[in-house]
């Protein structure tokens, strides 16, 4: 009896030495990249936007971990982006916003400099309780014109998704079929004379696959979509996980552009349909070198 007691504190002290220096290594990995971001911060440790980079340490281990061993993300191309402002315009997919949090960790742990992207979210997150603390302690605003402006103006990286929930709730048969981009980001981006880099997510599209999205009732809740998927909400709180598929994140080179940031919606949507043609190759070149889903 006695040897069985010893037994499994032994078993798990050793789980906890084998575990505790890989983590103690990420954390100081994850220290070194946010010591280095250009962002300035007050004597409080925050930026002028609320971004706190001693709360990002350690939201970022599980992101980080997600990053590498359940997503095993590969970028290409992230040389692309430039210093200063700038804009990431990328697809929209899955449900739920893992491909938000797998772009922005790349921008930090695989940039140079590293980034902190700045998220534009939808407009009902700051009514959901700690999230929105959460999210503005992590480098996210809600997606204002304002605040975007702000941001880019700061010399911020700043990631959009033009197709918002029409891209993200859309249905598993509507994969990799880009829906309607809004104008927004071009005016703000001629108006703060700021470079576009589009970005292909390609794995995201099949994270979740959709099968229903209930707008109707989703309207009660104040919510923007109310997604059935193969594993929600027959599974609970599990069927919330998204699939583990390989996500590989692909970076275009910086476009510039000339114009008034008030020209008429047809001379704004000619420049919104060639970032739209750029994402659209570089997801089909994406998916063309994939060998599969899941490797």
């Amino acid at each position: 009896m006695p040897a069985a007691r010893d037994s499994r504190p032994g078993w798990l002290g050793g789980l906890r030495s084998a575990l505790l220096p890989s983590l103690d290594a990420l954390q100081a990995e994850i220290d070194d990249r946010l010591s280095k971001i250009p962002t300035r911060l007050n004597q409080y440790g925050f930026d002028r936007f609320g971004m706190c980079p001693e709360t990002m340490r350690t939201q970022l281990i599980s992101s980080v971990l997600a990053y590498r061993h359940y997503f095993r993300v590969e970028s290409f191309g992230i040389e692309n982006i430039p210093t200063g402002g700038v804009l990431l315009i990328a697809n929209h997919a899955g449900q739920l916003p893992f491909d938000g949090a797998m772009l922005g960790t790349c921008v930090l742990m695989e940039a140079d400099p590293p980034r902190v992207v700045r998220a534009m979210g939808e407009y009902w997150i700051p009514q959901l309780p700690f999230v929105s603390v959460a999210a503005e302690r992590g480098g996210n605003q809600v997606g204002t014109p304002e605040n975007c402006t702000a941001l880019l103006e700061a010399g911020e990286c700043v990631m959009v998704f033009p197709e918002g929930v029409r891209g993200m709730n859309k249905l598993y048969r509507d994969r990799y079929q880009l829906q309607r981009f809004g104008l927004g980001f071009m005016r703000l981006a001629l108006a703060c004379d700021v470079p576009i880099v589009p970005v292909g997510i390609v794995g995201s599209e099949e994270q979740q696959p959709g099968i229903a999205n209930l707008k109707s009732v989703a309207n009660l809740f104040g919510m923007p979509a109310l997604p059935i998927t193969l594993g929600f909400p027959w599974l609970g709180p599990l069927g919330l996980l998204p699939l583990p598929v390989r996500y590989r994140i692909h970076f275009g080179e910086p476009l510039r552009f000339e114009g008034e940031a008030d020209d008429e919606d047809a001379v704004i949507q000619e420049k919104v349909d060639r970032v739209r043609g750029e994402i659209e190759a570089l997801l089909r070149r994406g998916r063309e070198l994939r060998k599969g889903i899941f490797t």
